[in-house]
């Protein structure tokens, strides 16, 4: 039962990071060409989206607090384990999915800091170029 358990708040994480990535993809894209403005910004883009897959299912699947399945709660002659019930196993989803989307909130809370703090840099270059004029 436990490993049911890892494989589907695996597969849950997976899911939700999966949803995130798609959901942001063209927002990371558009900052991305915005501030790089190079073909870099593909790769970079391919990396956001692969961290936010990592940081998803790494926050998602929380493995010390599932260890509580297979291991007893205290080292005691009576110390028992956590049976895997129907309410745990909804607990355990509600969690992974919240976790999961926790994690990738931050993650992308981080990156959009620095591509505000990048963007006014870009700006602030840009004015410093001034207008450029056109040519008759």
């Amino acid at each position: 039962m436990f490993l049911t358990l890892l494989l589907v708040t695996f597969l849950v994480s997976v899911t939700v990071a999966l949803v995130v990535a798609r959901m942001f993809n063209r927002p990371i894209e558009r900052i991305l060409n915005r501030i790089i403005a190079d073909d870099i910004s593909a790769a970079w883009l391919r990396y956001m989206n692969f961290a936010i897959l990592v940081v998803g299912v790494s926050a998602g699947v929380r493995i010390y607090e599932l260890e509580k399945y297979i291991t007893p709660l205290r080292h005691t002659k009576d110390a028992t384990v956590l049976e895997l019930t129907y309410e745990r196993w909804i607990l355990e989803l509600y969690r992974t999915v919240i976790e999961a989307l926790q994690g990738i909130a931050w993650l992308l809370l981080v990156f959009f800091v620095f591509a505000l703090i990048a963007y006014v840099i870009v700006r602030i270059a840009e004015m410093k170029r001034g207008p450029k004029v056109a040519e008759p």
